[in-house]
């Protein structure tokens, strides 16, 4: 499949090392690039100390400068309210902190997931693993034999999963390496990137990804986090597009955020922008009740009413799953719906 990526590729190889390089750690030279005053921020900047602040300059050009209330800000600005401890709420939400060896979760039958690297482009403020014990799960690349032999020994599995932190951040060669050594187990069918590298910095999608990805027997997919529409420009439809004429499928998983995407028309938005640069709308996650983030959480009740709303609105393939992830089940929790006529 790999002879199919069309030249229009090489516009966007440039160095994503650089833009990652480049990316803000300073909110009050984020703020000053947005023309937004750090004085109501300031008491946030301490959450620093919690989680670091990362942001890609690709990213930033998407915030609309003046607003503070603008959708992409608001999921990786630092926040007073990160600092405090809200009861309910854990640093380790769906009890995955133990590992099934090094690296690899096995948390669904078929499925498992490989901690391919602990950092991300991007420091979300509501991530789920923002406590996660990266340092425990970095095995060397000889330490990977062991999940591959793990995963070798089981024949229920059927699909390997790239995770992290984010899995693009590691290089084009190491990825090469394992896919191929997962490729070559004949149970895998499938081989599945979870990722928001790509968002963030569209140049992340190179010609050497796109040869490891659809140059093995395995099925790709990649499943994109994008959150809000404004996420979506012409640089990031561009980057993916090579990845949907190799016959990567291609899938987004949002997170439903109070005071970014909570209302029916920024989900309808949503979808219909990611579904015109061939992505399909996967899950819509409500919180992971993570320790830091509960000024994200929004009602349950909430979350249906939007749902509902958003079934009126849209045809069926563009509705995302509204789910929860729960510790220790077998597979994400549906959030029944109780629509009116």
């Amino acid at each position: 499949m790999a002879q199919m990526i069309p030249k229009i590729l090489t516009a966007v190889e440039t160095s994503w090392q650089k833009e990652l390089a480049q990316a803000y750690r300073d909110p009050s030279k984020l703020l000053e690039v947005l023309d937004l005053p750090t004085e109501p921020f300031q008491a946030g900047f301490a959450a620093r100390k919690l989680f670091p602040l990362m942001v890609p300059r690709p990213f930033v050009r998407r915030m609309r400068k003046g607003d503070v209330n603008d959708p992409l800000l608001r999921q990786v600005m630092t926040l007073e309210q990160e600092l405090t401890a809200v009861s309910g709420y854990s640093e380790d939400p769906l009890d995955e902190q133990q590992s099934a060896v090094p690296g690899l979760l096995h948390k669904y039958q078929s499925r498992v997931l490989m901690i391919i690297r602990g950092g991300c482009a991007v420091n979300c403020r509501y991530c789920f693993r923002r406590h996660f014990p990266y340092a425990d799960n970095s095995p060397s690349k000889a330490g990977w034999q062991q999940a591959l032999e793990y995963i070798r020994a089981d024949q229920q599995i059927d699909e390997v999963i790239y995770s992290g932190g984010d899995p693009l951040m590691a290089k084009d060669d190491f990825l090469a390496w394992l896919s191929s050594e997962i490729a070559a187990i004949p149970h895998v069918r499938r081989l599945r990137i979870h990722t928001r590298l790509p968002v963030v910095i569209p140049s992340r999608i190179t010609r050497e990804l796109l040869d490891w990805f659809t140059g093995t027997r395995l099925q790709p997919v990649m499943v994109l986090h994008i959150n809000h529409a404004n996420e979506m420009d012409d640089e990031l439809e561009r980057a993916v597009k090579p990845l949907r004429d190799a016959g990567v499928t291609l899938l987004n998983q949002a997170v439903l955020l109070k005071g970014v995407n909570d209302s029916v028309q920024a989900q309808v938005e949503l979808s219909e922008s990611v579904f015109a640069a061939g992505i399909m709308p996967y899950y819509l996650h409500v919180l992971d009740k993570v320790q830091g983030a509960a000024h994200f959480d929004l009602a349950e009740s909430q979350a249906r009413d939007i749902m509902a709303g958003v079934i009126k609105r849209l045809p069926g393939y563009l509705v995302p799953k509204l789910v929860r992830e729960i510790g220790n089940q077998p597979g994400k929790t549906p959030i029944d719906l109780h629509l009116q006529p």
